[in-house]
C-alpha cells in the first residue's frame, strides 16, 4: 500500500494508520469492497488456529466466539445485546419478517434494491409489494402500510437512504421499519435501534469471513415467529438437543441459526477491530477517498452517478473496463453497465491515483 492516509475524525492519523498497515497488505488495488471486504490478519491467523485446533481433536470453544461477535456488533450498531440474534444470511431474516406479516399486508420497497432485501416479499403472492424510487419512499408510506423495507445504501450505486424521513413517515402511519444494513455497517453512522428490524450480512464492510450476518429485531422481538428455531435457540442450548426445544431464548438468541463457527472465530476479531478504529474513523477515511475520486472524474469527461456521503462510487458506461482493469491489478465491480468503486479502510490515495490514471490512459 501506497500514498497517505487521510485524517480520520475520533482516531489519530497515526494509529489509525498503524492499526490498519498492520492488518492488511493486499498485492493489488482492492476498491471492491461492496463485493467482498478484506480480512485482517488477526482474522486469518485466528481461524488458522482454530482450524488446526479442530484437525488435532481439540477444538476451541467457537459458541464463546460467536457470543463475543454478537456482543461487538451490538455496540456498533448502538442496541443491547439482547436484541440481535446471530446468523449467516439477509435473505434468511428477511424471509422471517416477511412471514410474519398478514395476508394483504403492504410493503414499500425501493425500486432496483438489492434481491434479499425485497425477494422473500414477492415470494409470498399474498402481500402487496409497492416498488418506488429510493427517494420517495418516505412518502410513498400511507395509511395501512404495514412494512417499510428498504437497504441503507443501496448495493449498485451507493445511494444513501434518507433514513430519518423513512423512520418519521413509518411511525407517523403506524409501519414497522426494516433496513439492511449490509453496505452501511462499518462506515455509516446507523443508530439500530430506531428502525424495527435492521439485518446486515458482515463480510464487505466490518471485514468479516463469510457465513456471518446479523438480525437487530425489537425489545419485544417483533412479533415474529422462530420458524427454523433449533436447538442453538433454545434458552439452554445444550439442554435443548433432542426433542421439541421446551423453552426458546427470551431474546433474539431465538431467532440464531445454527452458527458457521470458523467464520464467527473470524468475525470476532475482525469486529474489534472496526470498533478499535471506530466507525467515525473509518467514514472520515472512506468518504475522503471517495470525494477524490469523484473530484479525478470530472476532468476525465465522466460524471458519477449522485451518491452523496457514500464510499460507493458508480460511473455509468465504464463498466465493460472491469476486466482490463482487474488484468492490470485494480479491483472493481461492473453492475448493469457501471464501473463501481468501493472505498475502505485499507484504500489510500495512490489507489484512487491509480484507478484514476488507468481509466485515463
Amino acid at each position: 500500500m501506497d500514498g497517505n492516509f487521510t485524517g480520520p475524525h475520533s482516531c489519530p492519523m497515526e494509529t489509525f494508520e498503524t492499526l490498519v498497515r498492520a492488518e492488511f497488505a493486499p498485492k493489488n488495488t482492492y476498491l471492491n469492497t461492496a463485493s467482498t471486504g478484506l480480512m485482517p490478519a488477526r482474522t486469518v491467523d485466528a481461524m488458522r488456529t482454530a482450524l488446526e485446533a479442530a484437525a488435532a481433536g481439540q477444538p476451541t470453544d467457537m459458541f464463546a466466539d460467536v457470543e463475543a461477535a454478537r456482543a461487538s456488533f451490538a455496540r456498533l450498531a448502538g442496541v443491547s445485546v439482547r436484541r440481535v440474534a446471530a446468523g449467516a444470511s439477509v435473505a434468511v431474516y428477511t424471509g422471517l419478517i416477511a412471514a410474519s406479516l398478514p395476508e394483504g399486508a403492504e410493503v414499500v420497497t425501493a425500486e432496483g434494491d438489492f434481491s434479499s432485501v425485497v425477494n422473500p416479499f414477492h415470494v409470498r403472492r399474498d402481500l402487496k409489494v409497492r416498488s418506488v424510487p429510493l427517494e420517495q419512499v418516505a412518502e410513498a408510506v400511507r395509511p395501512g402500510t404495514a412494512l417499510v423495507a428498504v437497504s441503507a445504501a443501496q448495493s449498485a450505486d451507493g445511494r444513501v437512504a434518507d433514513l430519518p424521513a423513512i423512520r418519521d413517515a413509518a411511525r407517523a402511519h403506524g409501519a414497522r421499519t426494516y433496513l439492511d444494513a449490509s453496505q452501511a455497517a462499518g462506515w455509516l453512522d446507523l443508530d439500530a435501534g430506531a428502525y424495527d428490524y435492521v439485518a446486515s450480512v458482515a463480510f464487505k464492510w466490518l471485514l468479516c469471513p463469510r457465513g456471518v450476518a446479523f438480525l437487530v429485531v425489537p425489545e419485544d422481538l417483533g412479533g415474529l415467529s422462530p420458524l427454523f428455531a433449533g436447538w442453538v435457540a433454545g434458552e439452554r442450548p445444550w439442554d435443548s438437543c433432542y426433542g421439541p426445544v421446551g423453552e426458546l431464548a427470551h431474546s433474539a438468541r431465538r431467532f440464531d441459526e445454527s452458527p458457521a463457527l470458523f467464520s464467527y472465530v473470524g468475525a470476532r476479531r475482525s469486529l474489534e477491530l472496526v470498533e478499535e478504529l471506530g466507525v467515525d474513523a473509518v467514514r472520515a477515511h472512506d468518504l475522503a477517498l471517495a470525494g477524490r475520486f469523484r473530484a479525478g472524474l470530472r476532468p476525465l469527461g465522466h460524471e458519477p452517478l449522485p451518491a452523496p456521503g457514500s464510499p460507493i462510487v458508480s460511473v455509468p458506461g465504464l463498466g465493460h473496463r472491469q476486466g482490463e482493469l482487474s488484468a492490470s491489478g485494480i479491483e472493481v465491480s461492473d453492475r448493469e453497465g457501471n464501473l463501481r468503486a468501493a472505498f475502505h479502510l485499507y484504500n489510500t490515495p495512490g489507489d484512487v491515483d491509480r484507478l484514476l490514471d488507468a481509466l485515463a490512459g
